[in-house]
């Protein structure tokens, strides 16, 4: 059913609009399934690291395969890809963007020509670099500050655990 916006205003008494909050959702066994509270922290602490990142203009996925790149020099797209579970097409379209950003290089492999391996380039040396940093101070801390170490250890073990084991 569709409302209009002139009948939900219509329906409103003066003044009622800054006072009536909609009352939440009740969650009921949504709140308690495992699945539903990772997607929800995940979207929390992505929405923490795009603010943390506006500057450089990273999502986590590009963070992501930076990362790997600079710990990885000379592997090939293919691999990164797979390690961070990117497909393929999804994986060719950030690759464009990066590159086209000058953050990295594919250059054709000298084993196999099919093949490309991904470099970072000196300005993504640098903006890594200023991630990192980004990172660590304003976007970790504060996950650290609402955990605890103690707290965000148990956590990545659990959550390496169900990564790996699942």
């Amino acid at each position: 059913m569709t409302v209009s916006k002139t009948a939900e205003k219509s329906s409103e008494k003066p003044g009622d609009a800054a006072e009536a909050q909609p009352e939440a959702l009740q969650l009921g066994e949504l709140s308690e399934q495992l699945g539903y509270v990772l997607k929800r922290a995940q979207l929390k602490v992505f929405e923490n690291f795009l603010r943390c990142m506006a500057s450089l203009q990273l999502t986590p996925a590009q963070f992501s395969v930076l990362l790997l790149v600079e710990k990885n020099p000379g592997r090939n797209q293919t691999e990164i890809a797979s390690t961070l579970g990117i497909l393929r097409p999804n994986f060719v379209a950030m690759l464009d963007n990066l590159e086209s950003r000058d953050l990295c290089a594919r250059i054709r492999s000298t084993n196999d020509r099919r093949s490309h391996i991904l470099v970072l380039t000196d300005k993504g040396k640098a903006v890594l670099t200023r991630a990192k940093k980004l990172v660590a101070t304003k976007h970790e801390s504060r996950l650290n500050e609402l955990l605890g170490q103690s707290n965000r250890e148990a956590l990545i073990g659990m959550l390496s655990k169900i990564a790996n084991e699942f």
